[in-house]
């Protein structure tokens, strides 16, 4: 991969994974409500379901995902269907004292298999494979395995750091969401994304 592609490769990248989203929201509310612990989980699981979405795209299952409309609601309804209850669940939380895991039920493997019902997630994918994995400056790449490990290990990097930035802001605002009812209209105001995140989606 050449130094131009290289670069356009971490702008890009840059660009989508520190911008809000599914992903950044859930790290910042599970940071704010349980801590930065829990929240690590997720941010570790974010680049593992990342890294496993992208090999599978990588090898095709993107494309049949995107060429068959089924298939390709499908997993825009699950994704839907689980921001929306994800979104339903936080807004409910007032108080430190009252957050409950048992709520955000989201864990290093339910975070995993969030990215496979992201239907943003599989177009960034799609993305990635068509434009630096199996071509090169508009050309077929003659090195396809060697440029998708390189764009694993780039977007591996960024999915955790941006997560990990995400959630560490959380946390540092717990001692002050801990205030009268601050803390629950930060959880609707993240719920909100939520929601608009999954609305959008339905868009794409």
């Amino acid at each position: 991969m050449s130094a131009t592609e290289l670069t356009a490769l971490l702008i890009f990248c840059t660009a989508m994974s520190f911008s809000p989203g599914p992903n950044t929201t859930l790290s910042t509310a599970l940071a704010a409500n349980f801590g930065l612990r829990r929240a690590l989980r997720f941010c570790l699981a974010v680049p593992t379901g990342w890294t496993m979405l992208m090999l599978a795209s990588g090898l095709g299952v993107g494309a049949l995902i995107a060429g068959v409309p089924p298939l390709r609601w499908a997993v825009k309804l699950l994704g839907v269907a689980y921001m929306l209850w994800l979104a339903w669940q936080l807004a409910r939380t007032a108080r430190l004292s009252q957050a409950d895991p048992a709520r955000l039920q989201v864990g290093f493997w339910q975070g995993v298999g969030l990215q496979f019902i992201n239907i943003k997630a599989w177009m960034l994918a799609l993305t990635l494979s068509a434009g630096w994995v199996v071509s090169s400056a508009g050309a077929p790449a003659p090195n396809p395995g060697e440029r998708l490990f390189i764009v694993c290990l780039v977007m591996l990097f960024f999915a955790f750091v941006s997560n990990f930035l995400y959630a560490l802001i959380g946390s540092l605002l717990r001692d002050w969401l801990a205030q009268g009812a601050r803390l629950l209209w930060f959880n609707r105001a993240l719920s909100g994304v939520l929601v608009v995140t999954a609305l959008w989606m339905l868009t794409v």
